[in-house]
This record gives structure tokens, C-alpha cells and sequence, in this order.
């Protein structure tokens, strides 16, 4: 399992948003599918394992998203779907909203 550097989530971090509401539990299971950010791309991480303990869930990439479009990719900055990594509560992050054709500002992609 290679070392992975997570983006800080900032604002879309997960356990800051659910930190401080007692009726939502945010635990990941075994078969969670979990997103961060990896090097501006949205990672999605299926759960294996998860070490309450240490806050860290196990398992492996299910996707490799751009932010801005959604396109999926097979690998970016030598991560790749697949591969096993281990992601600390504190990087989980919410996918940020992709646009449709239909929602650019410009009218691009309209009939």
C-alpha cells in the first residue's frame, strides 16, 4: 500500500460537518464508498476495513474523478483505480457539484 498525500478537504470536509451533530453517525463499514481529494481530483475509496481506533479506513480506489467535469479516469499522479490506500477521517471530503450541459452559464451545450 503506497503512502498516499490527501488534499485537505477545507470547506467540504466531512468530519467538520458532522462533528458537532450527535444524531448522524459518520463511521464508514465495510462497503462504505468514501470520497477525498487526491492531488484536485475526487477520489472514491470502497471501504475494506475500517480502524476506529486510529480513524483510518482501508480499502481500495473505485473511481478517479476530475472535479470540474466528472470524467472518470484510470489513474492520476501514480494512483490508480484499484490500488490499495488507507484514508484518515479527517481528509474525507464531499464531491463538489459537477455541472451539466445544460447548467453552463454561457448556454454552451444547449439546442
Amino acid at each position: 500500500m503506497a503512502h498516499i498525500d490527501w488534499d485537505d478537504p477545507g470547506a467540504q470536509s466531512v468530519t467538520a460537518y458532522y462533528r458537532n451533530d450527535p444524531n448522524i453517525d459518520p463511521e464508514p463499514h465495510a462497503g462504505s464508498v468514501l470520497s477525498a481529494r487526491y492531488r484536485g481530483r475526487v477520489v472514491r475509496v470502497t471501504v475494506d476495513a475500517y480502524d476506529r481506533k486510529a480513524g483510518i479506513s482501508h480499502g481500495k480506489v473505485a473511481a478517479i474523478m476530475d472535479a470540474d467535469s466528472g470524467k472518470r479516469l484510470d489513474q492520476h499522479a501514480g494512483l490508480s483505480v484499484g490500488d490499495p490506500v488507507a484514508l484518515p477521517d479527517d481528509k474525507r471530503a464531499f464531491e463538489p457539484a459537477v455541472k451539466d450541459d445544460d447548467e453552463q452559464e454561457d448556454g454552451a451545450g444547449r439546442a
